[in-house]
């Protein structure tokens, strides 16, 4: 059971609880429950509103972040798909037309000896 339904039934239960002994004391002798009964009864009722909610708020921001990060996904793998064709022909085109091999060159030392040089 998630933390939402949880926190809903917890709040079912007690605001039932103590409506019905409210109504069952006042039933028997014209009273009600302790101030203290009440208070904590309302105050579990409470808090587990807030809880549902919060608990609510986070499978829907997490809903949304989960289809962001696969539109993101979808999306950079179309670009990928598309602009690697291109690339890797315009690449070979260029070379081919060329009629010669890239040399290639090394990069010089990184840091402060090359700097120094």
């Amino acid at each position: 059971m998630t933390l939402k339904w949880l926190a809903v039934l917890v709040a079912t239960v007690s605001v039932t609880l103590s409506v019905t002994g409210n109504v069952v004391v006042g039933a028997i002798d014209g009273g009600q429950l302790p101030l203290v009964v009440n208070l904590f009864a309302l105050t579990t009722a409470g808090t587990a509103v807030v809880l549902a909610v919060l608990a609510e708020l986070y499978d829907r921001l997490n809903d949304r972040l989960t289809a962001l990060t696969e539109f993101l996904v979808a999306r950079l793998n179309d670009i990928e798909a598309h602009t690697g064709d291109r690339n890797a022909g315009f690449v070979e085109g260029y070379l081919l037309s060329h009629e010669r091999e890239a040399t290639v060159v090394p990069f010089g030392r990184r840091g402060r000896g090359a700097a120094e040089r």
